[in-house]
């Protein structure tokens, strides 16, 4: 927390000389990347569902307030409201479809983040373990410094295991139709290509474009290449997000992964800049996604009721 507190009194020094209008387009681009994301899902949904309507606004606005609530709370909790959300949106849809299509919508993505995090492998973009474990704010490092916390961690996830493995025993038959269902598009590889493989590639590329013109508002060397560095320390920063966003993480790689290219108070500035504003971004969408779906804020409550006994 130290680390991130004062890489924000970096940027607070900083924010007078921040070039706004490509800081705008990377906002323009941010957007843009949204819209390609959730276009390839909604295809993915389209296929699993063909008999209903699957309407983009509404898998717009899931994945717009799954994207506000990651942007304020660790570990990815918006991820389960995103379903919740989609799930009322979608007339006899499940919660194993609609998880299985989330893995169809992301082995684009694993396939990309592996050959860029080989790529930094390769050219030494990354520091090595001897360097790793002394970034007190990558978050993945918290478990391993706390043994104890750790082994409650894992037997957490082991029991919810079980408890899956238990529920699915029972139900076997069912569960397993309603995975493959999720996996229906993958069956057509020509329409898969067309209809979420095309949108993955624009969705990357607007990420790398986002990137590049935050290089450009924090006055960093704007490059192809520099893009993918911080690229890279996106995907890292997400592995394990114990914390918000996976800020402390991607703050010290991108100052490591930079290094040389700017004063390091430069890159703080980039680091946590960049973070504060696509999450301020996420935030007013999911906020207003959230007031239109479920015409409230408090999604834990409507979460709750969803859930309760009585329903």
């Amino acid at each position: 927390m130290h680390g991130v507190i004062h890489a924000l009194e970096v940027f607070s020094d900083h924010v007078r000389s921040i070039a706004w209008l490509p800081m705008l387009l990377g906002l323009a681009c941010q957007l843009l990347k949204m819209g390609a994301r959730t276009r390839a899902w909604r295809n993915v949904l389209a296929a699993a569902y063909p008999e209903t309507a699957v309407r983009w606004r509404s898998i717009f606005g899931a994945y717009a307030a799954a994207a506000g609530v990651n942007a304020i709370l660790p570990a990815r909790g918006g991820d389960l409201l995103k379903l919740f959300l989609v799930k009322r949106r979608i007339d006899g849809a499940t919660y194993p479809t609609l998880a299985a299509s989330l893995g169809v919508e992301t082995v684009v993505d694993v396939i990309l983040s592996t050959a860029l995090l080989l790529w930094a492998l390769q050219h030494g973009v990354l520091p090595g373990l001897t360097v790793l474990h002394r970034f007190p704010s990558i978050d993945w490092f918290w478990l391993f410094r706390h043994p104890r916390e750790l082994g409650v961690v894992a037997a957490a996830v082991a029991v919810l295991g079980l408890a899956c493995y238990l529920w699915a025993a029972r139900h076997v038959r069912e569960f397993r139709r309603r995975v493959a269902r999720g996996f229906t598009i993958l069956g057509s590889p020509g329409r898969y290509a067309r209809e979420v493989v095309s949108w993955q590639l624009v969705d990357w590329g607007l990420r790398l474009a986002t990137i590049f013109f935050f290089l450009r508002a924090f006055h960093v060397p704007a490059t192809l290449e520099n893009a993918a560095r911080v690229q890279v320390t996106q995907s890292l920063s997400t592995i394990v997000p114990l914390t918000p966003a996976g800020i402390g993480t991607e703050q010290a790689l991108v100052v490591y992964v930079l290094a040389g290219q700017a004063s390091r108070s430069a890159l703080l500035s980039l680091s946590v800049g960049m973070k504060l504003i696509l999450s301020a971004l996420n935030l007013t969408l999911g906020a207003g996604a959230l007031a239109v779906m479920l015409r409230t804020l408090r999604w834990r409550r409507a979460l709750a009721r969803e859930h309760s006994p009585s329903t």
